[in-house]
């Protein structure tokens, strides 16, 4: 009978990784003490002048201009002192490897590194093409897809953070990418005492909230909606979190200064800091563009708390959120429906315990870190064939 093949060690390649910030960063970090914490022998490799040095059981290789033309080089050589087999875990978003989210050389460095195993996460995947960007979008969507294609290549497993970016990987490869969703960065267990700390801070509600980046496609959706449910009632407040929260609130008060002493921003917090806030509201208010999604941290933050949550759909939700009932869903970006969402929930607190408790369960259940270890761990497909 032959010898069972040896485990291969992890190794996790990231553009970003604390104490940088960014989701890419928060979500790696957290990845790479659950595999740790599960058995497996992790590495990460992530542009920094630290060297290599033990985050927890983690091994963190901070190379200096890893991500430039010449960073695969010595990246090659790092990894060929680590014993094998290896397993390389790429968490891929364009815009996290530099060269203003071109980075082909190292696209085609992981393209070729054939003596491993070779996986990507895909949290995005192509910028967005129009006939009518400007010239240099439609360069950074063209070679965007080229680089996705090129990571695409020879791959043993694939993964997604949503079903939409299957399309735009190829043929061969699309049926053998698999979902994971995204799970909460921030602690999903906040003390009870924290939590009474900030509402006896804030004060007298109902306190609404926010979570998010506060970029420009979300904060006209957000205003509208807040506006019209804050000034229906005087007892109502906002509560604005994420780290340019403050900046959203000057501007939204600078329109609407009947609302100045009923908006408050708390600005960059840890994150222990802001899972306690999130569970001190009474109704998260969290539109997107593009609908909510399981790629979403903000939204993916509440559930975890047992927020009672109203969001929207768009051309980018799954299938799933209808079905699990576990957020107020309204069809599209209008907002007149999310306000109508909102104020019923706000009028009906037993219907917002009840949704609170079912968007704990759903996280749980399908979108906790737990899930997402489960789903490395076990056999999946693969798109090349076996090694010789």
């Amino acid at each position: 009978m032959p010898a069972p093949s040896p485990t291969p060690t992890w190794h996790l390649l990231t553009g970003e990784y604390p104490p940088q910030r960014g989701g890419v960063s928060d979500y790696t970090r957290m990845l790479a003490q659950a595999l740790t914490r599960a058995g497996q022998q992790v590495h990460v490799w992530a542009p920094g002048d630290t060297g290599a040095h033990l985050d927890g059981d983690v091994t963190v290789h901070a190379i200096p201009g890893l991500l430039t033309p010449l960073g695969p080089a010595r990246l090659t050589r790092e990894l060929d002192r680590c014993p094998g087999p290896r397993r390389l875990l790429l968490q891929y978003v364009p815009h996290a490897f530099g060269m203003k989210a071109m980075n082909v050389p190292f696209c085609a460095w992981f393209a070729t590194r054939r003596q491993d195993e070779r996986w990507v996460f895909f949290h995005e995947i192509v910028y967005p093409w129009s006939p009518r960007d400007r010239l240099r979008h439609q360069v950074l969507a063209g070679t965007t897809w080229v680089m996705a294609r090129l990571l695409a290549q020879g791959l043993d497993r694939a993964f997604v953070s949503i079903p939409a970016w299957t399309r735009h990987l190829p043929a061969n490869v699309q049926p053998l990418a698999e979902w994971c969703p995204i799970p909460s960065t921030l602690p999903v267990d906040p003390a009870e005492a924290a939590i009474q700390q900030v509402r006896t801070a804030l004060g007298p509600g109902p306190w609404l909230g926010h979570f998010g980046t506060y970029a420009p496609s979300i904060t006209g959706i957000l205003e509208a909606v807040l506006v019209p449910l804050l000034r229906a009632e005087r007892q109502r407040k906002v509560l604005l979190l994420g780290r340019t929260s403050r900046e959203f609130a000057q501007a939204l008060v600078s329109r609407h200064p009947d609302l100045t002493e009923r908006v408050v921003a708390r600005g960059a917090l840890p994150g222990g800091d802001v899972a306690a806030h999130l569970a001190a509201v009474d109704l998260l208010v969290q539109p997107y563009p593009d609908g909510v999604t399981s790629r979403r941290t903000t939204v993916m933050a509440g559930l975890s708390l047992g927020c009672p949550l109203v969001t929207n759909t768009g051309h980018h939700t799954e299938p799933l959120w209808r079905e699990l009932d576990a957020v107020a869903l309204v069809e599209g970006t209008a907002t007149a429906p999310l306000v109508q969402a909102a104020e019923r929930l706000l009028s009906n607190p037993t219907e917002r315990l009840q949704l609170g408790e079912r968007a704990a369960r759903a996280y749980r259940e399908h979108f906790a870190l737990e899930r997402t270890v489960e789903r490395l761990l076990r056999p999946g497909p693969s798109s090349r064939e076996p090694r010789s």
